[in-house]
Order: C-alpha cells, then sequence, then structure tokens
C-alpha cells in the first residue's frame, strides 16, 4: 500500500500534470492499493477509483468520481466536485416554470454550470443578467445574476447567446438538475 499525502501541492502548473500522469500509470503497473490525499479536485477525479470526501473528520460521501459528480448526496459534495462549482437557486431564483419543480422537502435546485443552456423558445427556469465573461478559449464562463440578485455562473462554448443580451432565460435537462433541502443540506428524494 502506498501512501500520498499532498504530493503534487508544491509542482508548478506544467509538472503537476506530468506527475499526475506519472502516479497514474505506476498505479495501473503495480495494481496495488494507493491513498491519495488531496484538496485538489482535479487530481482526485482523475486518478481515483473510489473518492471519500471528507469535511471535519467526517465522511460526506464515498463514491467513484463519476458517481459524486453526477449524485452528490449533499450540498457540500455538489460544490465539492465539479468546476467551476454546482449553482444553487432558491424559489426566488427561479422562473415559475423553474419554481414548478420545487416540491416536498426540495426547496433548492442545483445546477452545474455546464448544464445552463439558453431557453431559446422553452421556457426558462431562469433568467439572469450576464455580468463578466472570463473567455479561457475552449470554453468561457459566463457570471451572470438573478432579478433576485443570486450570482451563478453559466460554462459555454458559444458566447453569442450572452453578448448583448439585457437578460436571457436558462434551461437544464431534467436529468441535469439535482434537488436539495437546504435546511439539512441534503439531497432531496428523487424525482
Amino acid at each position: 500500500m502506498f501512501l500520498f499525502d499532498e504530493p503534487l501541492s508544491n509542482l508548478d502548473a506544467a509538472l503537476r500534470v506530468q506527475t499526475r500522469i506519472e502516479i497514474a500509470r505506476l498505479h495501473r503497473r503495480l495494481g496495488t492499493t494507493m491513498i491519495y490525499v488531496t484538496h485538489d479536485q482535479v487530481e482526485a477525479m482523475t486518478l481515483a477509483d473510489k473518492i471519500v470526501v471528507l469535511r471535519g473528520g467526517n465522511i460526506e460521501q464515498i463514491g467513484t468520481p463519476i458517481e459524486l459528480y453526477e449524485n452528490p448526496q449533499n450540498m457540500f459534495v455538489a460544490q465539492f466536485i465539479g468546476s467551476p462549482k454546482m449553482n444553487f437557486f432558491m424559489a426566488k431564483d427561479l422562473t415559475g416554470a423553474g419554481q414548478k419543480l420545487l416540491k416536498g422537502d426540495a426547496d433548492c435546485l442545483g445546477i452545474r454550470p455546464e448544464h445552463l443552456v439558453p431557453a431559446g423558445r422553452k421556457k426558462p427556469l431562469i433568467t439572469a443578467t450576464p455580468d463578466l465573461v472570463e473567455n479561457l478559449g475552449e470554453n468561457a464562463l459566463v457570471h451572470c445574476k438573478t432579478p433576485a440578485g443570486a450570482e451563478f455562473i453559466v460554462k459555454t462554448t458559444d458566447l453569442a447567446p450572452f453578448t448583448g443580451a439585457g437578460t436571457i432565460g436558462l434551461i437544464a435537462e431534467p436529468g441535469r438538475v439535482h434537488y436539495f433541502d437546504s435546511t439539512t443540506q441534503v439531497r432531496a428524494s428523487q424525482r
């Protein structure tokens, strides 16, 4: 068994990527159990077969990287896994179509930035005003604000709908919306 405790934290970006790849190859070649401690979710997502998310010494969730990304069991895990972090919307931040999704113990919607897209002719879940664009080359992060003042991010490869628009309507596929109870911070019953 090997224990790695933040092994890449002091490396520059290029060396970090190269070393991460070498550790992954080493793990595959040796087939030995490796425990890898990190605060860097990219390292966790790319190196792990199984992730244990800890907070304050307590286990929040255990699962494969994709399980944690697609089915976070609470708001902490939802924001810890994914970059940028998951957006959360309360009823006041949603349009009528979005508010209809909130039922029972679900009073908060979680939607990842890459799953928000312009509504086009569909009824929007959220309306927002684009505020700032971080153009990263392969994609862009559009910082937006709802009429109620909630700030969130849309990750997109098409900036055209966000330029020159005072407000924009946004949707997400139903399977890409996560439901949470904002009081307990846990995933609400499945829809």
